[in-house]
């Protein structure tokens, strides 16, 4: 195997592994908090479900990123076109590992505004998207290094 072709496959493996970590990070975090409001209220199962799938979206990201990635990185013949794919994986990575986690403290306080004001989710919603556009903006820093390369 040649070596760009191993520089390509790290940089979709970092695209994936840290976004996906990040992912499994909120994920956590926000079950726990969700799973805290539904024994209590098991009619708020759906509306602290929502933010628990809003938490996972960056995760799709750095799975998408990645398979770009790999499947790029399958045909490279230079080590430095391999580089530049890790570069490539690196913005999503990276903002998908920590951008997750802080996305998932902004919806653990969504759970818990719903938990006391049912009719808030909009709100909390409204909140975690913001964050959410920094993970978009990595997404599509990422896609446009890939699509450069």
């Amino acid at each position: 195997m040649e070596f760009g072709v191993v520089l390509g496959v790290i940089g979709a493996a970092i695209s994936f592994i840290m976004a996906g970590t990040g992912c499994a990070i909120a994920m956590y975090m926000i079950g726990q908090a969700a799973s805290g409001v539904v024994k209590e209220d098991p009619r708020k199962f759906g509306q602290t479900l929502v933010l628990q799938a809003v938490g996972s979206t960056c995760g799709i990201y750095g799975l998408l990123m990645g398979f770009l990635i790999l499947n790029k990185a399958m045909e490279v013949t230079d080590p430095t076109t391999g580089l530049f794919l890790l570069v490539a994986g690196c913005p999503m990575g990276i903002v998908g590992l920590f951008g997750s986690i802080v996305q998932a403290r902004v919806l653990v306080s969504g759970v818990i505004l719903v938990a006391k004001r049912s009719g808030e989710i909009a709100k909390a919603l409204i909140f975690a998207a913001m964050v959410e556009t920094m993970q978009i903006f990595a997404l599509l820093f990422s896609f446009l290094i890939y699509n450069n390369i």
